[in-house]
């Protein structure tokens, strides 16, 4: 059975005369938690505040599929009350016992009247308070940061691998063809050519290709209707593999007039050797261009990736507000694809550039575009990205039209640890840091206006940082 004496031993109780150390045995509940159990779990009530007399509790929070360990209490210390003191209903991190533990809880209107008639309690809970806020918010926000970063990693992954991949599979083919062409070229040149059939045939290439840059993609259904009528052709001609010449022909923007007269200047003999070369060179041109293609969307993610994190300039610059949202756009063009959200641009082009911290405004941009993003959940959806000016500031709103933020929580979105999303969806800090970046670091303003499939944050940055 608990005594006043163990209870006095309690560094937060020593002080406290013995009456009110009986008046808090009174209120309060004694519990056991064997190694491995769970004491609170994230999400509960936030209706009592605890004194871990005996044992080891682990403090942790879920954050997608992992826990996340905020911190480990040792006898003798008082915890929970941070949920209790900031207002919160609800514990946002879990509690689990390291070994036998031994537990004090108070309920809240108890800890409230302890609070206000010791003033030696009051002071020493404030003080841990703001320790352990602090501590806990830089943990957070560097937890933050780094599930951010994973996301955008894993989004970018992605699509370098797509283009990476075509570029093997080009090569791999590139070097297929270069293997029937190079015999082709020799087979065709040991040929009996007059001065003007070589020139022909060299001048067909050329003109293959010309057609093939300018050609008009067509739909299916024609481009099938063409195949079977080039096929024909082909057959009726007697070239050889009719059926594999005939698609890349067509993709290129070639016709039976174009063969007829190909046909006309080389000859009979000539026509099968000439048209299978022609296909080749076709396919090795597409390749190529695959290649460059290819090639300049891996260049453009890896631009997009220096210009997101403004690497190698100052921290504070004169910037266009505009390129820091393409690229934030790029860098989340992954999920946005796999979500099914149409973005709407209203860039207001007068815009200057504005003095500020660029790598902390993307993340700004990456944080309220991500959010967007997440409350259309999946479905088919809007996104606005709004700018212009106003007076001595520059607005960038950016909106959707999901089913918008409740009234009644609205004022909170800001507050560090408030999130709307489930247990372990979020972290409640993506929006604080949001906000300490426009109004503590850029000296702004952010607001969020919200009604069902209207939801917009209206950022105004200083043109000119003081």
């Amino acid at each position: 059975m608990l005594d006043i004496e163990t209870l006095r031993q309690v560094p937060l109780f020593s002080n406290l005369p013995s009456e009110r150390l009986h008046w808090l045995l009174e209120q309060s509940v004694e519990v056991w938690r064997e190694p491995g159990e769970i004491h609170r779990h994230e999400g509960e009530p936030a209706n009592h505040v605890f004194i871990l007399l005996k044992g080891q509790i682990r403090i942790t929070q879920k954050v997608g599929n992992q826990e996340i360990l905020l911190a480990m209490y040792e006898p003798k210390t008082l915890f929970g009350e941070l949920p209790v003191l900031m207002g919160q209903t609800h514990f946002w991190a879990s509690g689990r016992a390291v070994t036998h533990c031994h537990i004090l809880e108070l309920p809240n209107q108890v800890f409230w009247e302890m609070l206000s008639s010791c003033t030696c309690v009051m002071t020493e809970i404030l003080r841990t308070m703001a320790e352990r806020l602090q501590a806990l918010q830089t943990l957070s926000q560097h937890r933050e940061k780094l599930v951010a970063l994973g996301t955008l990693a894993a989004g970018l992954a992605h699509e370098l691998n797509n283009p990476a991949s075509a570029c093997r599979r080009a090569v791999g083919q590139l070097r297929q063809t270069r293997k029937v062409l190079q015999p082709l070229t020799v087979k065709l040149n040991q040929k009996e050519m007059t001065c003007a059939q070589k020139a022909f045939v060299a001048q067909v290439q050329q003109d293959a290709i010309a057609r093939a840059k300018t050609a008009t993609k067509l739909d299916p259904l024609t481009q099938s209707d063409r195949e079977d009528e080039m096929t024909q052709w082909l057959e009726a001609n007697n070239v050889s593999n009719s059926w594999k010449l005939a698609p890349t022909l067509v993709t290129a923007g070639l016709d039976i007039a174009w063969l007829e007269n190909v046909k006309e200047n080389v000859g009979e003999l000539l026509l099968s050797n000439t048209l299978t070369w022609t296909e080749i060179t076709l396919q090795e041109w597409g390749l190529l261009d695959e290649l460059d293609h290819c090639t300049s969307r891996i260049s453009t993610l890896v631009d997009a990736v220096k210009d997101y994190s403004y690497m190698d300039r100052a921290p504070l610059q004169e910037i266009d507000v505009h390129d820091g949202i393409e690229s934030t756009l790029t860098i989340l063009s992954h999920k946005l694809k796999h979500s099914n959200v149409v973005v709407t641009r209203e860039y207001d082009c007068e815009v200057p550039l504005i003095s500020a911290y660029g790598r902390e405004l993307n993340q700004v941009w990456t944080n309220l575009i991500d959010n967007a993003i997440d409350a259309l959940d999946g479905q088919d959806g809007q996104i606005w990205i709004r700018t212009n000016c106003e007076s001595d500031f520059l607005l960038v709103e950016i909106a959707d039209n999901g089913p918008g933020i409740p009234p009644q929580v609205q004022s909170h979105i800001f507050e560090p640890f408030f999130t709307t999303k489930g247990v372990g969806a979020g972290t409640g800090l993506g929006l604080h840091i949001v906000y300490r970046i426009i109004v503590e670091q850029h000296q702004g303003d952010i607001r969020v206006l919200s009604q069902p499939g209207d939801t917009r944050f209206q950022v105004r940055l200083p043109m000119k940082l003081s």
